[in-house]
């Protein structure tokens, strides 16, 4: 039985995440102590207690679900025996995938804490605030939904940003052709669309400046090969070359995320086990639509933490 260790993206942010795991083990208060060191502010304070419109802001959510996945993994590996070494794969949704490089080993906490911040802000000031959108089209496959996308766009930008599987694609652009985009995929059956309360349109070509900003802190980041392949969101393909996970992290910023497919190659390749690492539930309910048969569990509380079995 294959594992893989999969870490969630944006949207699975809560307020309160991480804040019980702090108090209860010392290896999970270390990290949270590290990345407020890393980014030079109470991160942890916006976690544990709020205000939310904080907590949501790109920025502070990026590196925030980041340290609640590696507070996690180090948690795990102190307290239950976890080692990465014995899972087939890592990955991760969007911003995940840095969680999936930081456990590996491919980051180090302080420059993925980093990074992320830098990602956040360079994202939020590629498009100004109210001029992108990103549509959910529920009941839909990727290639109905790039032609909605496509029919949609007219003069403007709209692409597929997010095939997560189980049916469920995300398109991203501008506000306007966004918003068509609802009425299109509605009068061409698709089950729902609706709008996503989202501060940019990620994983867009609207995002160019931002990927732009990530080549050029990436460039002066080390980045070591990971313990076990980490599968790219851009190709849904094993990546393990310091050089190609930079220039694959570049290119996810405009790129779609291939999760459908991601899950499916780990799934082919003999994973029936994944294991859901750090806040919320998103992943493991999409890892179950798209991989027939498989265990899917969710790992973010000091509960979760006492029923896992290695």
């Amino acid at each position: 039985m294959g594992t893989a260790f999969v870490f969630p993206g944006q949207g699975s942010q809560q307020v309160g995440m991480g804040k019980a795991l702090a108090e209860q083990f010392p290896a999970a208060k270390a990290v949270f102590d590290e990345v407020d060191a890393a980014l030079g502010e109470k991160l942890s304070a916006i976690m544990w207690d709020g205000p939310e419109d904080q907590l949501t802001l790109t920025a502070n959510t990026q590196p925030a679900l980041l340290a609640v996945s590696i507070a996690v993994v180090r948690v795990l590996e102190a307290e239950r025996g976890l080692r990465l070494t014995d899972g087939q794969f890592a990955a991760g949704h969007s911003l995940g995938e840095y969680s999936a490089l930081c456990a590996t080993g491919a980051l180090t906490l302080f420059d993925a804490a980093r990074l992320l911040r830098i990602r956040g802000n360079a994202m939020q000031a590629a498009v100004p605030v109210g001029q992108g959108g990103m549509t959910a089209l529920i009941g839909t496959t990727p290639e109905q939904a790039a032609d909605i996308a496509a029919e949609a766009a007219g003069s403007d930008v709209l692409t597929v940003a997010n095939d997560n599987g189980g049916g469920q694609v995300v398109v991203s652009g501008t506000k306007a052709a966004a918003d068509r985009a609802i009425d299109i995929a509605k009068a061409k059956g698709v089950k729902r669309a609706l709008p996503l309360s989202v501060s940019a349109p990620f994983h867009s070509p609207l995002m160019a400046p931002a990927a732009e900003a990530m080549r050029e802190a990436l460039a002066g980041v080390a980045v070591q090969a990971p313990v076990i392949p980490v599968i790219a969101n851009m190709t849904a393909a094993p990546v393990t070359d310091p050089e190609e996970i930079k220039k694959l992290l570049v290119a996810q910023v405009t790129g779609t995320v291939r999760w459908r497919e991601s899950v499916g190659y780990m799934s082919a390749q003999g994973v029936t086990r994944f294991l859901e690492l750090g806040s919320g539930k998103v992943l493991a309910g999409l890892v179950k639509r798209i991989a027939d048969g498989a265990e899917a569990q969710s790992v973010g509380t000091p509960d979760d933490i006492a029923a896992f079995t290695s």
